[in-house]
């Protein structure tokens, strides 16, 4: 079994995808300890005005 490149290939192939799925792993949970940025708030009596829907005019 151990003479045939098949077997080889499929030992390296599901190494390669243990690794990337540790290191995914990794990724995702350092991403989710930091966590998103604030979002900024407008100070104090001031209000921002809704964004403008889309113009529903052709432009030709």
């Amino acid at each position: 079994m151990w003479r045939d490149p098949g077997a080889w290939i499929a030992l390296g192939v599901s190494l390669v995808f243990i690794v990337a799925g540790f290191v995914m792993h990794r990724v995702f949970l350092k991403i989710l300890k930091t966590g998103s940025p604030e979002p900024s708030v407008p100070p104090a009596g001031q209000v921002q005005p809704p964004p403008a829907p889309p113009s529903l005019e052709s432009h030709e």
